[in-house]
C-alpha cells in the first residue's frame, strides 16, 4: 500500500502553501530565494517552472514583489529597465548623485541602477502594501507618498521628462551630456522647476528627484544580494562590517577593529 501511494514532495509543499508564487512574501528577501540554494547554485526545482506553473519567464512582473522566486536575476540583469536609453539615462542620473571619488566607486560602479531596477520590479514599484485609493492631493513635505501613480509609474515618468529636458536643452540624450549640464538639469528637478505635465498631486519634478536619490543611496548601502553595494564596496568606505555572526573575539579590545564586511549569507 505504501509503495502505491503518492509522495508528497517539496515542490507539492510549496504549490500548496503558496510560498512558490511568493503568495505568502509577497516579494520578501525569502520569495527570491525560493528555488535558489544558498551556495548560489539554482535548484533542480526552479527548472521548468513555467511549464507547470503557466507564468512567463518574467515573474517580477506580477506586481507583487520581485524576484517572484521561480528565476534568478543574474547579477547585471534587468527586470524592469527594458529600454537601454531608460537605462542609461537613470544610472547617470544616479552617479551625479553619488559619484565616483578617489575613496571609491559612485554610484554606477556600485551597481545602484541594477538595485533599483529590482525594486521597481517589485512590492516597492506596484506599492503593493500602501493604501492607493483616493482621494488624492498635493502633500506636504512632512507626509509620505502620496500621488495616485505607483513608484514604477512614477519612474517611469520622472526618466521620460529627464531625456525631454536633455533633448530640449542641448538636443543631445541626458546620458550623453557632461556631468555639468547633468547637474543643472538635476538641480532644477531637485527644486521643483521641471514642469511635468500632471497636477501636483499626481507627481512633481522636486518629489521624483527626492526618490530617486534615496534610491540611490539605498543601492549604494544595500546588502550585495539585492545587486546593489557591489563587492560591498560601499560598506568598505564607511567601513561598516555588514552582517557579522558574532564580535566574541573582538568586543573586549580597546582598539579600533578594521573588520572585513560581510553580507547576508557570507
Amino acid at each position: 500500500m505504501m509503495a502505491d501511494e503518492k509522495q508528497f514532495s517539496r515542490r507539492d509543499f510549496l504549490k500548496t502553501t503558496g510560498v512558490a508564487t511568493g503568495g505568502i512574501i509577497g516579494g520578501s528577501l525569502l520569495g527570491g530565494l525560493i528555488g535558489f540554494n544558498l551556495d548560489g547554485k539554482s535548484s533542480d526545482n526552479s527548472k521548468g517552472s513555467s511549464d507547470e506553473g503557466g507564468g512567463d519567464s518574467h515573474g517580477g512582473h506580477d506586481g507583487h514583489g520581485g524576484g517572484g522566486g521561480m528565476f534568478d536575476v543574474p547579477d547585471k540583469g534587468r527586470v524592469f529597465f527594458e529600454n537601454d536609453a531608460d537605462f542609461a539615462t537613470i544610472e547617470a542620473a544616479m552617479e551625479r548623485i553619488f559619484p565616483e571619488t578617489d575613496v571609491g566607486p559612485g554610484a554606477k560602479g556600485l551597481g545602484a541602477a541594477y538595485f533599483l531596477d529590482g525594486q521597481l520590479a517589485g512590492a516597492y514599484g506596484f506599492n503593493s502594501k500602501e493604501y492607493m485609493q483616493g482621494p488624492f492631493h498635493e502633500g506636504l513635505p512632512t507626509q509620505g507618498y502620496q500621488s495616485n501613480l505607483n513608484r514604477a509609474e512614477y519612474f517611469r515618468l520622472g526618466v521620460k521628462k529627464l531625456q525631454e529636458e536633455a533633448k530640449s536643452r542641448h538636443d543631445e540624450s541626458f546620458s550623453q551630456l557632461d556631468e555639468k549640464k547633468q547637474d543643472e538639469i538635476l538641480k532644477d528637478f531637485q527644486e521643483g522647476e521641471v514642469d511635468f505635465g500632471v497636477p501636483k498631486s499626481t507627481a512633481t519634478s522636486s518629489y521624483f528627484f527626492t526618490m530617486l536619490r534615496s534610491a540611490t543611496l539605498e543601492g549604494a548601502y544595500c546588502d550585495p544580494i539585492y545587486h546593489g553595494n557591489r563587492n560591498m564596496e560601499g560598506w568598505k568606505m564607511k567601513q561598516f562590517p555588514g552582517h557579522q555572526h558574532s564580535y566574541l573575539d573582538v568586543i573586549e579590545s580597546d582598539e579600533f577593529m578594521d573588520i572585513e564586511p560581510l553580507p547576508n549569507f557570507g
